[in-house]
């Protein structure tokens, strides 16, 4: 990996330049873009990133019930139908344009998977928790597609760009859009002040951006230098992205197989309660 991102130059007027560059493990329909032990270390709070793609209900057959604690996590559904259930008490379908918010805090379990015959494409972020809401009692929130506010071509799934908020609190200082772009199409990213941390994925289509010489393709995410410029995009084809923008986790990364806390005490006590929680789901036999 690029050592070079930890040291990039500070540019408050000039684009941003691009420090690193991957097309993450593939493993079937889902893509890992971003984990804690790698690229999340250099991004947090975000610290994990899939990006699932499929033309087959069969082969993806969603994410089944699985646990968290010390995160967040934000599904956004591209295209497609899922069901969604979760140990906060909500269940029901998300529909193409939609948004599923779970902030985990000491710890939820959660489950999505396709519904119908129609393609699936996603990305599900994680986003680590300041240690005040770590071990928080868990939270899910749902938003439509028309609940999801527009500012100029981007959507604001989590914090806020300009004056246009989210109805989604950021659990700290952070933006994460979506956004499409026609064919040639220009724009330009300016972030809040402090928001030193960078990144964009890929869904579709291709982007110029952070004077690479090489566009970035579908299925890659790239991560911009640490600065508090502004980044500039050009569209090559139609294409569709996320951007995520945030003042940089101050915490140390510790992390479960399902978790990432800021300290190993908060680690226990949230995987003791994803423990708790568990061993009721068996009981009522939500679990295999």
């Amino acid at each position: 990996m690029n050592t070079a991102l930890a040291e990039a130059p500070v540019a408050s007027v000039a684009s941003r330049a691009i420090a690193y560059r991957t097309r993450g493990s593939s493993h079937g329909p889902i893509t890992r873009l971003v984990s804690p032990g790698d690229v999340g270390e250099w991004i947090k709070p975000f610290v994990f990133l899939d990006l699932f793609a499929s033309d087959s209900p069969a082969a993806f057959r969603g994410f089944g019930m699985h646990p968290h604690s010390g995160i967040a996590t934000l599904t956004y559904l591209m295209a497609g139908d899922m069901s969604y259930e979760d140990t906060a008490g909500k269940s029901g379908t998300l529909h193409a344009g939609s948004v599923e918010w779970m902030r985990a805090g000491n710890g939820v379990w959660h489950t999505g998977a396709p519904i119908g015959d129609a393609p699936s494409l996603g990305f599900q972020l994680w986003v680590a928790l300041p240690a005040a809401l770590e071990n928080a009692p868990a939270l899910s929130q749902y938003l439509a597609a028309n609940e999801v506010p527009q500012a100029g071509p981007a959507r604001v799934l989590l914090g806020s760009y300009g004056a246009v908020h989210s109805p989604i609190d950021a659990p700290s200082p952070m933006t994460y859009l979506a956004v499409q772009l026609r064919d040639g199409e220009h724009w330009r990213y300016v972030p809040s002040a402090g928001h030193t941390v960078a990144w964009v994925a890929v869904a579709a289509g291709a982007l110029d951006a952070g004077g690479a010489v090489d566009s970035v393709g579908a299925g890659e995410l790239a991560v911009f230098e640490e600065s508090n410029g502004a980044i500039d995009f050009v569209a090559r084809g139609d294409t569709h992205f996320v951007l995520g923008s945030a003042a940089k986790h101050p915490y140390e990364l510790v992390m479960g197989r399902y978790s990432v806390h800021t300290s190993r005490e908060a680690l226990a006590q949230g995987e003791a309660e994803i423990r708790r929680i568990g061993a009721q789901l068996r009981q009522e036999k939500r679990l295999g």
